[in-house]
């Protein structure tokens, strides 16, 4: 499977869902970036670690490193493999003993764990190309918001609105919505280009 090795690029707290955070990561060697919605207890679990800041008693996944640290054991690295029907699904690869282990996780919390580690994130390439998007760093004429509404509404009416121009527009807004740092948006928009696909 080939896979990319990427980089936590920030928690973005999403303000339409109340105790929900955009977790946006960043291929090394590129410029994708990935979105993704986790729970407000593993965005504070991934921010402590990250700034450094230790409780005064160990978290879940604290507790999960000291145990398997005392059974002898590692985490080599932590890997997003599959996208299905919106949900995001990652394995942790525990190794020790001579053994291997690859472990089903939720990607919020196998990143928690990985980074207390200090080991690797790749994401699958197969779950990059159908979810993460690059920023457009062109800064165009914005579009006079009542104006577009209405283009907009007349564009859908029209025949010629197919379900390609539709994909179309889509990815665009995806684009800027990436470009505005807007993840919560973005996360929305990459679940409505995978329902048109998959309606094919």
């Amino acid at each position: 499977m080939d896979k990319v090795l990427v980089d936590i690029l920030g928690l973005s707290p999403s303000p339409s869902s109340p105790g929900a955070y955009a977790l946006i990561l960043k291929e090394t060697e590129g410029e994708r970036r990935l979105p993704i919605i986790i729970g407000q207890f593993e965005a504070q679990a991934i921010a402590l670690e990250l700034e450094g800041i230790k409780p005064p008693r160990p978290l879940t996944h604290d507790l999960v490193r000291n145990v398997l640290d005392s059974l002898g054991n590692t985490l080599s690295d932590v890997l997003i493999s599959e996208l299905r029907e919106g949900t995001f699904y990652a394995r942790l690869n525990v190794e020790g003993n001579a053994v291997s282990h690859q472990i089903d996780a939720r990607p919020s919390d196998a990143i928690a764990i990985a980074i207390r580690f200090g080991a690797p994130i790749y994401v699958a390439e197969s779950v990059m190309e159908e979810a993460a998007a690059v920023p457009d760093t062109d800064e165009g004429d914005e579009e006079i918001e009542g104006k577009g509404e209405r283009t907009k509404k007349n564009r859908e009416r029209s025949p010629a609105y197919t379900k390609e121009s539709k994909m179309e527009q889509l990815q665009k807004e995806l684009t800027e919505a990436i470009s505005r740092e807007d993840y919560e948006k973005a996360a929305k928009l990459r679940d409505e280009i995978r329902r048109l696909q998959l309606g094919d």
